[in-house]
């Protein structure tokens, strides 16, 4: 009986660790489809306005994206910044990528999975 516990705990500790490991490889395949968005010029196009590492030809209009889970511990406040930053600050100049459908939503969730691992 102890034999039997012992194998069923085992079973579910490989369970878990497989489940782990899934999400981890999930969420690197959001990431890089999200970078992907962010440096497409005809979807996201950031590189136009922010420097990200990895981009090539940053502009310098906004705030290059480093540290952003510093800058934005929650991930909501960041999609809402991509969905419409004219919500926080009026006189942007960020385009209202959710708001004038400029991205789709799973676009946009994978580009802000992506700023949001930066």
């Amino acid at each position: 009986m102890n034999k039997l516990i012992v194998l069923v705990l085992v079973f579910l500790l490989l369970c878990v660790v497989t489940k782990e490991s899934l999400v981890g490889e999930e969420l690197d395949i959001r990431i890089s489809q999200g970078q992907a968005v962010a440096f497409d010029r005809s979807a996201g196009n950031c590189l136009s306005c922010h420097a990200i590492s990895g981009g090539e030809l940053p502009g310098e209009i906004g705030p290059p994206l480093v540290e952003m889970k510093l800058r934005y511990p929650d991930r909501a406040v960041l999609r809402s910044q991509v969905w419409d930053a004219a919500d926080r600050n009026p006189d942007t100049i960020m385009p209202p990528y959710g708001r004038h459908n400029i991205l789709t939503e799973e676009e946009l969730d994978l580009g802000v999975d992506f700023i949001h691992s930066l």
